[in-house]
């Protein structure tokens, strides 16, 4: 807009010229001179208008891609997350982590299941009831940013960082969208490190605060193959059978069965 009334004002100047007087002696060609100069001007002014305006044309297209590009680098990178969520989750822990049980940890797809059935998985599994956390339905830029950081360290090995990451976001956001995640993975940084007890402590709390979390059949398998490792034979066979109960057909279920087989227990 300020570039169109300069262009113009210029224009204008160019325009009106020297004016003429009544009893000029001024020749005819003076006069066409100072005409075609003018002309010259105003062609130039005009010229550089459209030029103008291409280059804000030219630099509103490259803002509305750069824009594009920043969205679709967002979709992209949640995109990138997510899969290395699942991909984690799915595929088989380090033998040196999960020692005899060697199987992987999974994202279940469905829900909690009835409550009966979370009561006979805590029983399984040794957990205490307690009062189930209301999760929030959204999260705030800070907390899956902070959530985000808390499990890159996670796919990085630092199960360490990891592990204060994790306990940090639960302290920060205790009913937040990711905190039944946090608190899995907060399991699993004790679990790949052989730390069994802790693992069992904080898979636990996912059953009981989170029983409707996507993550209570990875836990249960994770409480499975832990008392397997604590030589809790009878116990590890309930909680895996448990879990086939509650999930039949999922992918937890599947190597939970596999497990009992292999194990013979």
């Amino acid at each position: 807009m300020l570039t169109r009334k300069i262009a113009v004002c210029c224009i204008l100047l160019a325009l009106s010229g020297p004016v003429w007087p009544a009893d000029s002696s001024a020749g005819v060609e003076q006069r066409i001179e100072v005409l075609e100069r003018q002309v010259k001007v105003l062609s130039g002014l005009v010229l550089r208008l459209d030029a103008l305006q291409r280059e804000v044309q030219q630099l509103r297209g490259e803002v509305e891609l750069q824009g594009n590009e920043m969205s679709a680098l967002k979709k992209q990178q949640r995109d990138l997350y997510l899969d290395i969520d699942e991909r984690l989750s799915q595929s088989p822990a380090d033998s040196d982590a999960t020692g005899a049980s060697g199987e992987t940890a999974v994202v279940e797809e469905s829900g909690g299941g009835t409550g009966s059935g979370r009561q006979q998985a805590s029983a399984a599994a040794g957990a205490s009831e307690s009062k189930p956390v209301v999760v929030a339905t959204s999260a705030s830029a800070r907390e899956e940013s902070a959530y985000q950081k808390a499990f890159e360290l996670l796919t990085q090995r630092r199960y360490d960082e990891s592990a204060k990451s994790f306990q940090d976001f639960l302290k920060a956001y205790p009913a937040g969208v990711y905190s039944d995640n946090a608190q899995y993975w907060l399991g699993e940084t004790s679990y790949v490190t052989r730390d069994f007890d802790n693992a069992l402590v904080e898979f636990n709390k996912l059953l009981d605060n989170f029983p409707a979390s996507q993550k209570v059949s990875g836990a249960l398998l994770k409480i499975g193959y832990i008392q397997y490792e604590k030589k809790d034979l009878s116990k590890a066979r309930a909680t895996l059978e448990t879990l086939i109960e509650r999930f039949p057909g999922s992918s937890a279920a599947r190597l939970a069965e596999e497990f009992i087989r292999k194990k013979k227990l």
